[in-house]
């Protein structure tokens, strides 16, 4: 019959139903860790998804609200010097209606023909939240120019 195998020069402890583990709860030690970290990974993977994602609405809001704003025109301007001018205070105030509309936060400003809009975006994470992370904030800006269209009503049958 052979003999157990021998550490630190004693038999190992026998119990009823087998032998003692010799490795001490090791194995169990290292299959947290290993799972801890692929949920992690999963998490980083999820929710870096999802933060992209909302980085590309970010930026869609942006550039929404920065062409709502250039709608809002100087019409006696328009109308006075056939020169295309924002109504700064219109401008400003219809894009952040839109910003307001999409549930994000943001600010615009208007010069005489550009409108820029600054918006931020946070995105709720689905297992990064298991860590104490609650949220991924995203931003994204975009400006818009207001132009006058090639074909100008009052210029009609005029030539230069």
């Amino acid at each position: 019959m052979t003999q157990p195998l021998r550490r630190n020069g004693q038999a190992p402890a026998i119990r009823r139903g087998g032998w003692k583990a010799a490795d001490g709860g090791q194995t169990t030690a290292f299959v947290v860790v290993v799972i801890a970290g692929l949920f992690l990974f999963a998490g980083l993977v999820l929710d870096g998804g999802l933060a992209l994602a909302g980085k590309v609405a970010a930026a869609d809001d942006a550039q929404e609200a920065a062409r709502a704003a250039t709608q809002q025109l100087d019409l006696n301007q328009l109308r006075s010097s056939q020169r295309v001018r924002l109504d700064r205070h219109r401008a400003v105030a219809a894009a952040l209606d839109y910003i307001k509309a999409t549930g994000d936060t943001g600010h615009a400003e208007a010069t005489r023909d550009t409108a820029t809009v600054f918006v931020t975006h946070r995105q709720r994470t689905q297992i990064l939240s298991l860590i104490g992370i609650d949220h991924l904030v995203t931003t994204a800006h975009a400006s818009a120019r207001a132009e006058q269209g090639i074909n100008a009503p009052w210029l009609q049958g005029t030539r230069p």
